[in-house]
């Protein structure tokens, strides 16, 4: 009976003291984000030129089930030419911070701000987004602010492209002015503190950005997450041209239905050669499917059940590696093709094909390739938006040749030496779709064996993977297989306790999917089912 008494006692006495603590707390917290509200950032914060920044807005956003307590912050910095556009940014401040920050990288041409609140890509869908875990989050517009509602997506707004310093921002230079920034207002939220770790994640552009900050600025990030990186993006860009150019021709398009076709030959020619039939084509190398199998009667177009000698040619050709005879600044000569052929699932019109032919002006229906070349003719290499950018051969670009060799320089990720980034104990994982339909896995690989020849292999083992996955497309949206892996997860071990990833396992996250996981293997190997639970990875080893 006592001790039950002396807890009646207590209970309200604690009750006094936490209450008053707690509000403490929560004023604390609500007046350490109002103090950001209207800080300058000075230029001398800033590593690369600026005119300075501003926090223009503040918010503490209340806890909800899944993310904690943080003060929202807007800010924006100031460009050296008056007629650039300021590189807008967010960074999201936990009340209860984990001592540790990421950046996210941003998509296609950028021009909004990515969701702090939201997730690395590819990441899992069991587990706590950045922010949730503790993070201080930030990322920017990379430099300029996509027109709203701009068809069929502002990741497609290329008109900054008329301004030097937005161009400039939009290659690199926005990234680690939107960190030195981030990294001022952090050390003035947690006064006289910083990141203990500092990691960076994106994909495609992001993932271009995540390659670029390893490269340029081997200090600024203890880890970098790049899946599915566009880092030879004037490259990228040519071949959007090339493929622009093949299916503007008469008769050489594939409508959805048609496309339809070609990806389900090949699943059926390729499917079953890593052992198990389940729509998912492990071995992409290994799949030499040829579409005259799917020839028309007398190769006309005759139906929407084969395809014409012009359309299997238009397949053919954009699955082979495209080669120009000029050298760009970037030193790059080529471009390696997509996996047509190999099991890509064009199940998302606009990041493949599309619905309907590139043509003057560009349809909005056309694939995201054919409109990505057409702001990137029209506002970065002729800077003229009326140019008719089917009339740009890649191949022979004429007098435009030295202006997409200045660009490919700026823009491409061109450096493959990534030792300062190692000695400065850097770690680097890099992810690819093997069903990628926008950017290239074999660019990805080319890349990555670039690296290991720069660097050595041992060496680059020490502090960089690379894995394909099998049936995942570029937005992990109506994959085959849409991959879930806790890649800062594994970051965090790698940079903290120094044990690289082991045996990783990838979760399909399709809601249809169940359980289904496969191993994550290192390239060049592939998972083959050896038997038991298809949907189980320990069913699969990793296959060279």
């Amino acid at each position: 009976m006592k001790v039950f008494r002396t807890a009646a006692v207590v209970t309200p006495l604690l009750a006094t003291l936490v209450m008053p603590l707690a509000a403490h707390a929560q004023q604390s917290a609500s007046g350490l984000c109002a103090d950001l509200d209207g800080v300058q950032i000075p230029a001398a914060a800033i590593s690369l030129p600026t005119s300075g920044g501003q926090v223009t807005a503040t918010r503490l956003v209340a806890a909800t089930a899944t993310i904690g307590e943080y003060c929202s912050v807007d800010a924006a910095i100031r460009p050296v030419d008056p007629n650039a556009p300021r590189i807008k940014m967010q960074l999201a401040l936990p009340t209860q911070w984990n001592h540790s920050s990421l950046m996210f990288g941003g998509g296609g041409y950028d021009g909004t701000i990515p969701n702090i609140a939201g997730n690395v890509p590819f990441g899992p869908a069991d587990q706590p987004v950045p922010l949730a875990r503790g993070y201080a989050v930030f990322a920017s517009d990379s430099g300029h602010q996509a027109t709203p509602g701009f068809p069929p997506s502002t990741t497609l707004d290329g008109s900054f492209g008329l301004n030097d310093e937005a161009v400039r921002n939009f290659a690199g230079d926005a990234l680690k002015k939107t960190r030195d920034t981030a990294v001022h207002l952090i050390s003035r939220r947690y006064p006289g503190a910083h990141p203990a770790h500092s990691f960076f994640a994106g994909g495609s552009t992001g993932g271009r950005e995540a390659l670029a900050v390893a490269q340029r600025w081997p200090t600024a990030f203890d880890g970098v997450i790049a899946v599915y990186p566009a880092w030879n993006a004037a490259s990228l860009d040519l071949f959007f041209g090339y493929e622009t150019r093949v299916l503007s021709q008469p008769g050489a398009f594939l409508n959805p239905a048609e496309q339809a076709v070609l990806y389900r030959g090949v699943i059926d020619a390729c499917d079953r050669r890593d052992g198990l039939t389940d729509g998912v084509v492990s071995n992409p190398d290994g799949c030499h499917y040829h579409p005259w199998a799917l020839r028309c009667p007398g190769g006309k177009d005759t139906a929407d059940t084969c395809l014409s000698d012009t359309q299997i040619n238009a397949v053919v050709r954009l699955s082979s590696p495209l080669y120009w005879n000029y050298r760009l600044g970037s030193g790059e000569r080529g471009y390696p093709g997509f996996p047509f052929l190999s099991g890509a699932k064009m199940s998302t019109p606009l990041l493949g094909m599309g619905t309907q032919a590139p043509a003057h002006p560009m349809p909005t229906t056309a694939g995201y390739g054919p409109q990505f070349w057409d702001q990137w003719t029209r506002y970065f290499v002729t800077r003229d938006p009326s140019f008719n950018s089917l009339t740009l051969d890649p191949r022979a670009p004429g007098e435009w040749k030295q202006r997409i060799s200045d660009l490919s320089q700026l823009q491409d990720v061109n450096n493959p030496d990534l030792r300062p980034f190692a000695r400065a104990g850097g770690k680097l994982l890099m992810l690819h779709g093997a069903a990628d339909e926008l950017v290239s896995s074999r660019s990805t690989a080319e890349y990555f064996g670039r690296v290991q020849r720069t660097v050595g292999r041992q060496a680059t083992d020490r502090f960089a993977r690379f894995y394909v996955v099998p049936g995942a497309n570029h937005v992990n949206v109506g994959a085959a297989f849409a991959a879930g892996w806790d890649s800062l997860g594994a970051l965090e071990t790698w940079t903290g306790q120094g044990k690289s990833p082991v045996h990783p396992v990838v979760t399909d996250v399709n809601p249809t999917a169940g359980q289904r996981t496969r191993p994550l293997c290192q390239y060049p190997t592939w998972p083959r089912y050896t038997g038991g639970d298809p949907d189980n990875a320990h069913s699969f080893t990793c296959q060279r």
